[in-house]
């Protein structure tokens, strides 16, 4: 998966699950929990959507790494 099919993964998946979120305002660089105010449920949800649409499981252990927009694009096109 390249750069591009990732961002539109992860923001087709972020819009599924939390569809107030208005990407003209969010930089890459925003958490997902502080800044996107994804609670843990949602969070989990995320993961699920993306694994689903993607097929890339994301283990917990990888959460930290996929903390924020921009590295959950980088998880993505490295492991999609």
């Amino acid at each position: 998966m390249n750069e591009q099919d990732a961002r539109a993964a992860v923001h087709a998946a972020i819009g599924e699950v939390a569809p107030d979120v208005d990407f003209d305002d969010v930089d890459e660089d925003a958490r997902l929990r502080q800044d996107l105010e994804l609670d843990s449920l949602d969070f989990l949800r995320l993961v699920e959507t993306i694994d689903k649409a993607t097929g890339v499981d994301i283990p917990e252990r990888d959460y930290p790494a996929v903390a924020t927009v921009k590295g959950l694009i980088g998880y993505l096109a490295a492991h999609g």
